[in-house]
């Protein structure tokens, strides 16, 4: 194929979802796997919606993704301004064009009368559409109604027949046009249509293949008629199908997070996201499931996407994200966690060296049971706190026992009196006293997990126990004997 030209082109009305996050992975994808242009555009018209912060938290999702952009905000580019707001003069060029060719009419319908004509025509039994009051009007009567100040706004004459859309996922899908009202392409105070405007822009900026959710099916005949009356040539449209919940309906807030700053803050990787989107409607083979950024790359082709809706499984991203968690590198790790811990007030934000050495050891205790990093707080707050908050199902379990006062207090004294504080000889005590004692192991394990950690279940006690130290083993020991001393 020539040069492949995509792009992405949010309304800044809110955050990136999971949705538009998937659209944006899909163009990227397809513009590396054929060396060609990924563009980002700003659709910033819906004037009363559209907010600076909605799109600097698209701009900073799409960066945490990993995705970039050849073209844009922030990048530039031959073909802007890449905000629809500063090229307003552009649309109304080529709405004159149309208006001129005969193509489009002013419309002075006010929002009242649009409305009152609705509810006629529901009480009718009729369809609700724009009734085309203003395609016929005389000079005359234009002018009238600009004597009123009305400011018109230009609707689009849509003629009889049908529109076929050539989609390379749906094949071919075909619209009557009598279900399609004369539709507005400029509002009455200047700012155009998405439809409109969007024609305008992939035109002028050489898009070859529009990829997007089909929930822009319906616009696209619309788009396809006034790409013929402006004499422009069609792109490729390939509309990809919707995401469901897990019961199958619509994905949104009531299925869990949906907007991708969400599972950043939840601690998600950008690896396993994308990774998880990429197979929400894609699939390179009936088996392969984790694919590098090289990999998806080489193999994405529109070919392999789904016609059918795909079904977004939390679990299934966060199996994922437990996969990529455990292959990142420690360090890397590590970094990633302070955010959490110091969000929860846990660790500083910037720890000195000593710190954050103490934190990598702990992120290597607990990475075998994350599967996100923020876990490294629910899993490993007992290494940050001065004092253990006991599970109350593990006190009553494994410390109400009657024995458990005086092995806390037999082990502490062990503890305290061993040369090297280390998980080998602190094995050693543990297991040396549950044999002397004439109990299992776990006897003796699982309550001195609980007095030191809180919990019934954690990483290995004995590196545990090494890595909270001597003095804070013992205070623990100390605190939970004092504790079942007071029967509190």
């Amino acid at each position: 194929m020539n040069r492949a030209r995509v792009r992405f082109a949010p309304s800044p009305t809110g955050y990136l979802h999971v949705g538009g996050a998937r659209t944006v992975l899909f163009n990227w994808l397809f513009a590396r796997h054929h060396g060609g242009t990924f563009v980002l555009r700003i659709e910033d018209t819906d004037v009363e919606r559209s907010t600076e912060a909605s799109v600097d938290a698209i701009i900073d999702s799409i960066k945490w993704l990993g995705l970039d952009w050849d073209e844009g905000p922030t990048v530039g580019g031959r073909y802007g301004p890449y905000f629809q707001s500063e090229r307003l003069d552009i649309y109304r060029e080529y709405a004159d064009r149309l208006l001129s060719k005969g193509y489009a009419y002013p419309c002075y319908c006010t929002p009242d009368e649009l409305e009152e004509a609705r509810r006629a025509a529901l009480a009718r039994g009729e369809s609700v559409g724009y009734p085309g009051r203003c395609r016929h009007l005389s000079a005359e009567e234009r002018r009238a109604f600009e004597a009123e100040g009305r400011k018109p706004a230009l609707r689009f004459k849509v003629d009889d027949g049908e529109t076929v859309v050539d989609d390379l996922i749906r094949g071919e899908v075909r619209f009557e046009n009598r279900f399609i009202d004369d539709f507005v392409i400029l509002k009455s105070d200047g700012y155009p249509t998405y439809n409109f405007a969007a024609v305008v822009d992939d035109t002028l900026m050489e898009i070859s293949h529009i990829i997007r959710g089909d929930e822009h099916l319906p616009n696209t005949p619309k788009q396809i008629m006034m790409y013929r009356a402006l004499g422009f040539d069609l792109p490729r449209f390939a509309h990809v199908s919707m995401i469901l919940g897990p019961d199958r309906t619509k994905l949104s807030k009531r299925h869990g997070a949906t907007s991708i700053g969400q599972y950043r803050d939840e601690g998600y990787l950008p690896d396993a996201l994308v990774n998880y989107l990429v197979l929400l409607g894609w699939a390179y083979d009936a088996t392969s499931q984790i694919f590098s950024r090289e990999e998806l790359v080489e193999k994405f082709s529109l070919e392999k996407v789904s016609k059918n809706p795909a079904v977004f499984d939390p679990e299934k991203l966060l199996w994922m994200n437990g996969h990529y968690l455990r292959a990142t590198d420690l360090k890397t790790l590590a970094a990633l966690a302070v955010e959490h811990l110091a969000r929860a007030g846990l660790a500083t934000a910037s720890p000195d060296g000593r710190e954050m050495a103490r934190i990598e050891k702990i992120v290597g205790l607990l990475r075998e049971r994350m599967h996100t990093v923020k876990d490294v707080v629910t899993l490993g707050d007992f290494f940050f706190t001065e004092k253990v908050d006991y599970d109350a199902e593990a006190f009553e379990k494994f410390l109400t026992r009657d024995y458990v006062p005086e092995t806390l207090r037999e082990i502490r004294r062990r503890l305290a009196a061993i040369d090297a504080f280390t998980a080998a000889d602190v094995e050693k005590v543990l297991r040396g006293y549950a044999a002397e004692a004439g109990r299992k192991a776990g006897d003796i394990i699982h309550p001195v997990r609980v007095a030191v950690t809180g919990r019934a279940a954690s990483p290995g006690i004995f590196e545990v126990l090494e890595l909270l130290g001597r003095d804070v083993t013992c205070s623990r020991l100390d605190a939970a004997v004092a504790r079942l001393a007071t029967g509190s």
